[in-house]
């Protein structure tokens, strides 16, 4: 049986309904799911989710796209984007990701996974598709808005000009400052007016002030 729905999923991650479409002749597929997971041919990663056991598995299954799967709508950002991107150097044990439903974190067999909720115009911008091949993809945020999302999500830091933004960045989140040189100060204007926030509107007016000293500086070599 496992054989059998091995070749009908291609994909190592995969959900409920994907499941009984390969036990529809089945009469009891309910209980034929259930002798799966008692043998670990498939993980149960929370209700309705699933992966292939060691024994199926032919490919690494992929924690993003379980992240775009488990909780929705949503997309990986914050912390575990910034350090995908290399805009911070801790590695980031959760999968983090933003979302326009209420907050939750789920406790899975395969790690951690947040969820937290941001205003739905926030929400529509700064997306990408990552393409890991197979069919396979997942949507994260751009680096300009994970960063946008975690700045908005701290509370209390009370910044108020871009020397003090560019310090709290360099010193608190340990961005890296070469990476600075690469957000787009127009995208972050526009995330700017989804969050309608000053401090990322403070984020935009720094990325475009790095972005003309380093025309200056290349301009004087």
């Amino acid at each position: 049986m496992i054989q059998t729905i091995r070749k009908q999923i291609p994909q190592e991650e995969f959900d409920y309904q994907t499941l009984r479409d390969c036990l529809k002749g089945y009469a009891r597929p309910r209980d034929k799911i259930s002798d799966l997971l008692r043998k670990g041919s498939i993980i149960r990663i929370k209700k309705g989710l699933y992966i292939f056991g060691d024994e199926y598995r032919r490919s690494p299954f992929s924690r993003e796209v379980l992240a775009n799967l488990m909780y929705g709508p949503s997309y990986i950002s914050l912390e575990y984007a910034l350090h995908y991107y290399g805009l911070i150097p801790e590695r980031v044990e959760a999968v983090t990701s933003v979302t326009t439903g209420r907050s939750r974190r789920f406790s899975t067999p395969v790690g951690l996974f947040t969820y937290r909720m941001i205003p739905l115009e926030a929400f529509r911008v700064g997306m990408d598709r990552i393409e890991i091949g197979g069919g396979r993809a997942f949507i994260m945020a751009t680096p300009a808005k994970a960063l946008a999302d975690k700045l908005q999500e701290v509370r209390g830091i009370g910044v108020q000009s871009q020397k003090e933004l560019n310090d709290y960045l360099e010193n608190n989140l340990r961005v890296d400052p070469l990476a600075m040189k690469e957000l787009d100060p127009s995208e972050l204007d526009t995330i700017s007016r989804g969050y309608q926030s000053r401090r990322i509107r403070l984020l935009s007016d720094l990325a475009r002030h790095i972005h003309h000293k380093a025309e200056e500086e290349r301009g004087h070599a």
